[in-house]
């Protein structure tokens, strides 16, 4: 799948508050140092990147300006944007799997089994049926390393992209639920006229000439722009499973409360999502960080964190926005930025609490959260958990393993508790 299906991006979930003043600006926190773009040649003119041969003599200079390893994601990211264009994929630039403490090794050696085993059976299985059924993935009452692989070879990681992209062809509100208009819709845009849909008209309506939906596909000047502009992503990488949490304190979008990371911390696991409006990808994929919410929130503590737009309309516009009824300028204030998450809250019904990002995107930074990004955070305040950059990366599925498997580490069972066997993945 390519960037311009998806490309934005995320929210992030905790609660807690502590009261304010709905006037009162919020708590002063520590700004990160920004991090700056790649350098870029002197005179560069974006509107020359239309010709691939000058886009990639750019990408040449960017490369030899930083020669040597490691490199930083973001000249990765500029570098690929530069020679690939549009046709980004989910292999190219900054987009690496996610990285987590929770292996198979970690998973057998804490159930007690040898270092070679191969499957975690329900009956062997020291924890909750509840968690043994997010484990075991493919319902067939045994955890297996398949179960926990979320690499894009995975077949069901393939089928899951398959089924997302049909998902938001037929999703023409773009709030990530199907209704029974959205079905006759894209019956209508399929057939053409027709009684009837044919494979072929199916294929065409979901995997369109050039990959995109019309409108949305990007110029390599206005893809240069976006990520230049921190649109397309943190120039940031955010911390990494074992390192300690970055503070922060935020309002709610509400302006009633503050809520401050630290506080959250140590009872129950922490799970944070990053996401913000014009992101497609992250509204279509929000329902389902919903569904962990509803499974979990007596076990852990969830939070939004609304970041800067993905998709504004004074940047990389996408059609598909549009014709969502989703169409807004990058906000250049906070009061702005907190107008256009209530839109957000207003179309995406968040069950739990969300908090807004300063304008000059401090949480962000620290956090790497544009254009989406999940994070688990253990009882130690240490990162256990964080996904790839939204919208290849963000996959809650993945989150909630992680998840399961902190909780697992939390509140380790004594006993084995018996599981559901034989659980046809069509039963999920």
């Amino acid at each position: 799948m390519r960037l311009g299906l998806f490309a934005c991006g995320v929210f992030l979930f905790l609660i807690a508050a502590i009261p304010s003043s709905a006037a009162d600006p919020a708590p002063a926190m520590p700004s990160p140092a920004k991090v700056q773009p790649p350098r870029l040649p002197p005179g560069f003119d974006a509107d020359k990147l239309t010709d691939p041969q000058e886009a990639a003599k750019v990408a040449d200079w960017v490369e030899k300006e930083y020669a040597g390893s490691p490199q930083p994601e973001s000249v990765r990211m500029l570098v690929a944007i530069l020679r690939k264009g549009a046709q980004i994929g989910g292999q190219d630039g900054w987009f690496r799997p996610a990285e987590t403490r929770y292996t198979w090794k970690w998973l057998v050696g804490q159930q007690g089994l040898a270092a070679d085993a191969k499957a975690l059976p329900a009956g062997k299985f020291h924890g909750s049926p509840a968690l043994f059924d997010r484990l075991d993935r493919d319902g067939d009452g045994a955890i297996t390393p398949g179960d926990l692989d979320w690499s894009d070879r995975n077949p069901d990681v393939q089928q899951l992209g398959m089924v997302s992209r049909l998902f938001r062809r037929m999703n023409t509100a773009g709030n990530g639920k199907l209704t029974r208009e959205d079905l006759d819709e894209f019956f209508k845009k399929a057939a053409r006229g027709k009684d009837h849909i044919t494979p072929d008209d199916l294929r065409l309506l979901l995997y369109p000439r050039g990959g995109y939906l019309p409108g949305d596909m990007p110029s390599t000047p206005m893809f240069t722009r976006g990520f230049l502009a921190g649109e397309i992503g943190s120039m940031s990488e955010g911390p990494r499973p074992g390192v300690a949490t970055p503070d922060f304190t935020l309002k709610t979008v509400d302006g009633k409360d503050t809520v401050t990371l630290s506080k959250l911390v140590g009872p129950k696991p922490v799970v944070l999502v990053f996401g913000n409006f014009t992101c497609g990808p992250f509204r279509a994929l929000y329902p389902e960080v919903e569904a962990v919410h509803d499974r979990f929130k007596d076990d852990a503590t969830f939070l939004m964190v609304y970041v800067r737009e993905a998709h504004p309309t004074n940047g990389w516009v996408m059609a598909s926005n549009t014709r969502a009824g989703v169409a807004v300028k990058q906000p250049t204030s906070f009061t702005e930025r907190v107008d256009v998450c209530k839109q957000f809250c207003q179309k995406l019904k968040p069950a739990m609490p969300v908090v807004v990002d300063e304008i000059d995107d401090p949480v962000n930074t620290l956090y790497s959260g544009v254009p989406a990004r999940l994070y688990v955070i253990d009882t130690k305040g240490r990162v256990a958990y964080q996904s790839g950059r939204g919208p290849f990366g963000f996959r809650a599925g993945e989150m909630e393993q992680a998840l399961a498997m902190c909780l697992l580490e939390t509140k380790p069972a004594k006993e084995p508790a018996s599981a559901p066997v034989g659980r046809a993945p069509a039963d999920r």
